[in-house]
């Protein structure tokens, strides 16, 4: 059965020279598990917000949506029958404890004191919220965030659970366990899943349908096998590595290709005949000075709660990208805060260019100093357009040197055809590029970016890594936090664990997720065991390559 209907759907933003959606037919079947993907701002929230008619954008909407035959926007729909979970639980969680959550869109529907205390029991029960059904939701990781999120759309009964990049601010393990409850809701109780992802891995191996999605269009429309057959060597950046690698070394993508680990493994058993091992590449000793030391860090949030760092330890030095990676919660996010000089430890020495930042004039830090990307980049937007924003970083330069250095950043970014358009208006992708463009026109020596590939396609995070390396080559140093274990290994010069409030490993790329069994890439999982060392789709294809070649 049809549950929605989308017929010759155009939809233009304020202003905007080009619609974001394009004439877009499109049916989906109730119980489907839909993944839509795609480069940044190419329509895939502008669509997904189009489903639920309270969050739908304001502009100009062409063509017709039904949902079970009824208009989207006619007042007998009823809209707690498709739920919707944003990529930021901080902007859906309303209330200050769990049970609260939980409760609310109940109370709101009407419900008597007895059924709204049934469904959330449930809905504790189903999800596991049971030891922290009494918690803060300020005290909860970003995991259980977006799992009370889930959870609190489950209570009100929806037929339709819309989810947009859900795991974007989930470290892998959180992430998985998101992913594999989402599955039990469509594969348990028929739930019909409309989701949106750029991490892939994990959703090719379950999801019915892959519609991939490219400015404003949609290009393919099929299984996950049948699309990669169809797009092929051109749309490979978005696959999985066990496809990555399948097509670099097979050449045809056909019915064989592999998209999960168990299958990446089984093909690539067939190419090692025996066992390969790549150099590793260790950590060296700087002899450069640091740009920032933090040692012995203790911090707290409230004196009388638990501490969040215990003793942590940083050394960011010029020209080098570092990255750390972590749980949820682990404190990652904390003491990047602490190392800009926003939030003050109890304890311990924060260092920058050997002067403690305690002591120091905040104008002397931040002018070409150091520069932050905080987790969420629409705190850095104050003005109606992107320019206008740009702008506002170069003031005392002339108009015409403001304009040049704006537009050679936009360019930079993949973002001049944003530049009159409002930040607020722009897809979480199109946030983060214009968030980044803001950090570097403060032409900063260390920048502390929080998960700044969120919501990048893969094709811009390739990229943003050379913009990276160019600004390492000019003795710009960067700590960078991420959940994205892929790029962390393919462009850190050095990673780091956060565990418990402080570092528990630092090393290469190659060093720890070599090592690592949960925290490390999928090009790793498949190559264990038959390739050491190897932790990118290149390692894997580069060793099998050579042993072809009789070279091991």
């Amino acid at each position: 059965m049809k549950q929605f209907e989308l017929q010759n759907i155009t939809f233009t933003y304020p202003d905007a020279e080009k619609p974001a959606l394009c004439d877009i037919s499109l049916d989906i079947d109730a119980g489907e598990f839909i993944v839509l993907c795609g480069a940044s701002g190419c329509g895939k929230s502008t669509l997904l917000r189009q489903l639920k008619p309270c969050l739908a954008p304001h502009g100009k909407l062409s063509g017709s949506i039904r949902y079970n035959g009824i208009l989207i926007n006619s007042a007998e729909l009823d809209q707690t029958e498709i739920g919707f979970v944003m990529q930021d639980p901080e902007k859906q969680i309303v209330t200050d404890k769990v049970w609260h959550e939980l409760a609310f869109g109940l109370e709101n529907m009407g419900l008597d004191n007895e059924s709204i205390r049934l469904r959330v029991a449930e809905m504790s029960s189903f999800f596991g919220i049971n030891s922290w059904f009494h918690k803060k939701t300020s005290e909860l990781s970003g995991g259980q965030k977006q799992l009370l999120s889930l959870a609190s759309v489950m209570a009100m009964h929806p037929k339709v659970i819309i989810l947009d990049e859900p795991t974007a601010q989930l470290d892998p393990i959180a992430a998985d366990e998101f992913i594999n409850t989402v599955k039990k809701l469509n594969h348990e109780l028929g739930i019909t899943i409309i989701l949106s992802e750029h991490r892939l891995e994990t959703l090719f191996p379950i999801c019915d349908r892959l519609i991939v999605m490219d400015k404003g269009n949609i290009l393919s429309d099929c299984s996950p096998k049948d699309s990669v057959k169809r797009l092929g060597r051109d749309r490979l950046g978005f696959m999985p590595a066990s496809v990555r690698i399948y097509a670099s070394l097979c050449g045809d993508l056909n019915e064989n290709v592999p998209l999960t680990v168990r299958d990446g493994r089984k093909f690539i058993s067939k190419l090692v005949t025996k066992k390969a091992v790549l150099p590793m590449i260790k950590a060296k000793h700087s002899e450069k000075e640091p740009l920032l030391s933090m040692k012995n860090v203790w911090f707290k949030y409230e004196k009388n709660e638990p501490d969040i760092l215990k003793g942590f330890d940083l050394y960011a030095y010029p020209g080098e990208i570092l990255c750390v990676f972590g749980g949820n919660g682990a404190g990652k996010s904390t003491a990047l805060a602490v190392a800009c000089g926003l939030k003050k430890p109890y304890r311990g020495q924060v260092r920058f260019m050997g002067k403690d930042i305690a002591k120091t004039n905040p104008r002397e830090l931040y002018n070409k100093g150091i520069s932050a990307l905080m987790q969420d980049p629409q705190c850095l937007f104050v003005e109606q357009t992107v320019a206008e924003d740009l702008a506002m970083m170069l003031s005392g330069l002339k108009k015409d040197e403001v304009n040049s250095k704006a537009w050679e950043v936009a360019e930079l970014m993949d973002i001049a055809h944003l530049m009159r358009s409002h930040p607020y208006d722009l897809s979480g992708g199109e946030q983060q590029r214009a968030a980044i463009a803001k950090v570097l026109l403060t032409e900063p020596k260390l920048m502390l970016l929080d998960e700044p590939t969120k919501g990048m396609d893969a094709e811009f995070k390739d990229h943003f890594a050379k913009i990276l390396k160019k600004l390492t080559q000019k003795g710009i140093g960067i700590v960078l936090i991420s959940h994205d274990l892929e790029f962390c290994a393919k462009h850190g010069d050095y990673c780091a664990m956060c565990f418990d409030g402080r570092l528990v490993s630092y090393g290469t790329p190659q060093e720890l997720f070599s090592g690592n069994t949960f925290y490390t890439t999928m090009a790793n999982r498949i190559s264990r065991d038959y390739i050491d060392n190897a932790i990118t789709a290149e390692d894997v294809i580069a060793a099998c390559l050579e042993q072809q070649n009789g070279k091991v």
